[in-house]
């Protein structure tokens, strides 16, 4: 199980635009999403580290729905090499884990590369002006390492942001399963 840290991308950068289908069809675009503050993790189905933190991953991000934050997941792997991250699994994955949120392909990878995504869960916490306040790890806890999964760090930054403070400056990476690139799409910030 390779381990692959976030990029950790410089807070304050506005999101970047997207439009994406979701696992009905629908097309769901940063424009629907103005007005409130905005969590963007790129996941997918196959990855242990996504599998370890997935039960709590549903629960938090249904709490903090309930609370104003605007919650979407991307996944971005090639799904041609990776077929159980496609999108008739990505459908099955969100209702087997009671996902909430919009759970979104990019099956051409290029917004996970203006997110300068890197791992999965690799998590983008942004305010109510989309600027980025957050991105790291979810907590503490890895498939293995005997710490109880608690969502502890981004809850705290989600908590912050909808208290209206400056969320804390000492955030950890992400760590997960590199993302899948095709072949000759892998982007250069590696």
């Amino acid at each position: 199980m390779a381990r692959t840290p976030s990029t950790m991308l410089s807070l304050g950068t506005q999101a970047p635009s997207f439009s994406l289908p979701d696992t009905d069809g629908n097309e769901v675009s940063l424009r629907d999403l103005q007005g409130n503050p905005l969590l963007i993790i790129f996941l997918c189905n196959h990855c242990p580290f996504v599998k370890h933190i997935a039960d709590e991953l549903a629960a938090l991000t249904t709490e903090y729905a309930d609370k104003g934050i605007a919650v979407v997941g991307i996944n971005s792997n090639d799904i041609e090499r990776f077929p159980e991250d496609g999108l008739i699994e990505m459908k099955q994955e969100k209702k087997s884990r009671q996902y909430t949120f919009s759970y979104l392909l990019d099956d051409s990878q290029e917004v996970a590369k203006a997110y300068r995504a890197a791992c999965t869960p690799d998590f983008f916490l942004f305010n109510k002006s989309h600027k980025l306040v957050y991105r790291g790890q979810f907590d503490e806890s890895r498939p293995g390492n005997g710490i109880a999964v608690t969502g502890n760090d981004l809850r705290r930054a989600m908590d912050e942001v909808l208290e209206g403070r400056p969320v804390f400056a000492d955030q950890q990476p992400s760590i997960g399963c590199n993302i899948k690139w095709k072949e000759g799409n892998a982007p250069d910030y590696f």
